[in-house]
């Protein structure tokens, strides 16, 4: 029932924030619409952290970011004017379409300090919604439908699950579901999707009679239909339909190198605009940054 197992790769922002790279990888670039899934922290940050760990503005093409967190806030500045903080069990999701910049900058902790822990997963768009007009949108309370059951209290994040159906706008077939999971409880997981798989952010799962812990991701066969806890455990459940191969550079996403390239030049040249209201600096190209 399980396909392949994906080890997180651990790097670091600065100011002791440390985030799990888990897709991309070799052998797995995408699940479903999934591009990009990260896991960022767990980590107590104190008081007066440095402005190191703050993710200055930088440019997006062709995808839906994901934000997510567990635990601390994220303030939200984007080129479509938005500025909001997300906080536990909200969502930002923001749509890049043909482009938009944002900045994410961790300002309360840097001021009271406080625990970090949370995911931001990218979900490509399909190639007819890929140079759409960007926008952003802030979901809580009942955009995200929770239930309880033996054990286990779910939320929806985004598309469709268990019946229910989240409030953010998504362009193709897919689902993204938090549960938390007391020791020994089973949990269903959604069928009816080409491709899927499960990330546990905390604790300690079982599947297949093997036992497998927090910073693991595991793809999914089509036969895989329930995990069981063997600790309190937090895990997230993603995939969808597959919407064709994809090519990445930094932050762009796209069904073509050449866009790619439009993207990266636009970037270099400064024809992407900057968020009104964070403005002052930005991310270099990588490239640039090498140089």
């Amino acid at each position: 029932m399980i396909e392949l197992a994906i080890e997180q790769r651990r790097r670091s922002l600065g100011g002791g924030l440390e985030v799990g790279r888990v897709l991309p990888f070799a052998k797995k670039r995408m699940v479903g619409p999934f591009v990009f899934f990260d896991h960022m922290g767990p980590v107590d940050l104190a008081p007066g952290v440095p402005r190191d760990i703050d993710v200055r503005p930088h440019p997006h093409i062709g995808l839906s970011t994901v934000t997510y967190l567990f635990d601390g806030e994220m303030m939200h500045r984007d080129s479509v004017g938005s500025e909001i903080a997300v906080r536990p069990a909200e969502v930002n999701w923001m749509t890049a379409g043909r482009g938009i910049t944002h900045s994410e900058r961790f300002e309360k902790a840097r001021m009271q300090g406080g625990r970090l822990h949370g995911i931001q997963a990218w979900v490509a768009l399909p190639t007819e919604d890929e140079e759409g007009d960007p926008s952003f949108s802030h979901h809580d309370g009942a955009d995200l439908p929770q239930w309880q059951e033996a054990g286990v209290e779910g939320r929806l994040i985004a598309g469709s699950a268990y019946g229910l159906t989240a409030a953010a706008r998504t362009h193709s077939p897919l689902f993204y579901v938090h549960l938390d999971m007391q020791a020994g409880a089973p949990a269903e997981i959604p069928p009816g999707f080409s491709e899927r798989a499960l990330y546990i952010a905390a604790g300690c799962v079982e599947m297949d009679g093997a036992t497998y812990a927090a910073g693991q991701m595991l793809v999914l066969t089509p036969a895989a239909s329930q995990v069981i806890a063997r600790e309190p455990s937090t895990v997230m459940l993603l995939g969808g339909e597959p919407v064709g191969e994809r090519y990445l550079f930094w932050n762009f996403v796209s069904s073509s190198q050449e866009r790619l390239e439009q993207a990266k030049a636009d970037w270099r040249a400064g024809r992407m605009k900057l968020p009104d209201l964070d403005n002052e600096e930005f991310i270099p190209l990588p490239e640039e940054q090498a140089a």
